[in-house]
């Protein structure tokens, strides 16, 4: 009887998948090109751009408060955080005085949308991991009560078209608080039972830890921001680092994590909303009366020149470079989006990983395909 005393190298092929354009994990219409060694993700290519619109294009062709819906669409999860944005780039160029009144109205709806967009990133994670729909609609519950927040204040529950270069479109009308003031309450609720409820399964520890791993100094150097930076254990955010608007004026902290796997990634957006509340109930508290709007502003033709302006989105660092000739219409607009930034270091994050983890891994980086494309 003959015996093999080596064992034998078996040559194995590598085989090319698409993910997408129509696929569950990509929450729009976006393709990633795996190439996979068995089950184990040896390349990946995101491939971008089936969800363009040509938004930047269109904006040289309406006058800077009709481009407002237009910004709502581009990162649609967070249509207030993307008004904020254009809006400080809009102020100033043009040399735009924001009432005080409206300034802590901006800085508790972008807020909320930040604590709404990290609902959705933390309920659809559960989604790419099989757990279908029951923490994810749990999350979406919350969402909604948000939503009832938005519709009173400006009219609409998504795409809102509430702020406007030089303050606000309207005040908060009557009985506004003491609905935010009872969705706050609940919310604060939601977050105890939500982490206690997931954040220790053993399920989820294990799809989650040490998986997807991004180090601090390649999340540096791929120019990553927000919550994805952060949960590499780098305390970056514009709110403190180039204070804006009246965040100056409150209390809170800059959570990170340490190790920067999806675990991580996790618990960050878990922390943040904790944070992101905080603010909303300091600015209720001491939401001052006056005007919400800049006078100056109602017949808007900003002079001739250029600036860029950024915010801390709920995805991380959103900004606009806007160019005036001087005229009702932007020159040019150029959208600095975090989505697509932030994408940039998936193809390290997920080599050597199985495919089931791909999609885990993806969904951490809570990337809208339509701030990707614009």
């Amino acid at each position: 009887m003959a015996f093999i005393s080596e064992p034998r190298s078996l040559d194995t092929e590598t085989v090319t998948i698409n993910l997408g354009p129509h696929h569950p994990s990509t929450h729009g219409i976006f393709r990633l090109l795996a190439t996979l060694d068995g089950e184990t993700v040896v390349d990946v290519q995101p491939k971008m751009g089936y969800l363009h619109r040509g938004i930047e294009k269109i904006m040289e062709q309406r006058t800077y408060i009709q481009s407002i819906p237009l910004v709502d669409r581009l990162d649609y999860v967070c249509p207030l955080t993307n008004e904020h944005a254009f809006c400080h780039a809009v102020e100033k160029l043009a040399g735009l005085q924001v009432p005080e009144r409206a300034e802590y109205i901006r800085v508790i709806m972008a807020e909320l949308t930040r604590i709404m967009s990290h609902m959705l990133a933390v309920g659809f994670l559960w989604n790419e991991l099989g757990a279908t729909f029951t923490p994810m609609i749990y999350a979406y519950r919350q969402r909604e009560f948000i939503f009832d927040i938005f519709e009173m204040a400006t009219g609409a529950r998504m795409f809102t078209n509430y702020m406007r270069p030089g303050g606000v479109a309207v005040d908060l009308p009557e009985g506004w608080m003491d609905l935010a003031v009872k969705v706050t309450d609940n919310l604060e609720r939601f977050f105890d039972e939500f982490e206690t409820l997931t954040a220790e399964n053993e399920i989820f520890l294990a799809r989650t830890i040490d998986i997807g791993v991004l180090p601090a100094d390649l999340a540096i150097n791929c120019s990553l921001s927000g919550p994805v930076l952060r949960a590499s254990g780098v305390p970056y955010d514009v709110r403190v680092a180039e204070p804006y608007s009246v965040y100056d004026r409150f209390q809170w902290e800059v959570p990170t994590r340490p190790h920067g796997d999806t675990y991580d990634r996790y618990l960050q957006y878990l922390a943040e909303m904790r944070q992101s509340l905080s603010i909303v109930r300091q600015a209720m508290a001491a939401l001052p009366d006056g005007p919400v709007m800049d006078e100056k502003a109602r017949r808007l033709r900003p002079p001739k020149g250029e600036a860029y302006a950024r915010i801390e989105s709920p995805k991380g660092d959103l900004g606009f470079f806007i160019v005036s000739e001087g005229g009702a219409e932007p020159y040019r607009c150029r959208v600095r989006s975090t989505a697509q930034i932030n994408l940039t270091a998936l193809r390290q994050m997920v080599i050597g990983h199985t495919l089931q983890d791909l999609v885990v891994i993806f969904g951490s980086l809570n990337c809208t395909v339509a701030d990707i494309d614009r």
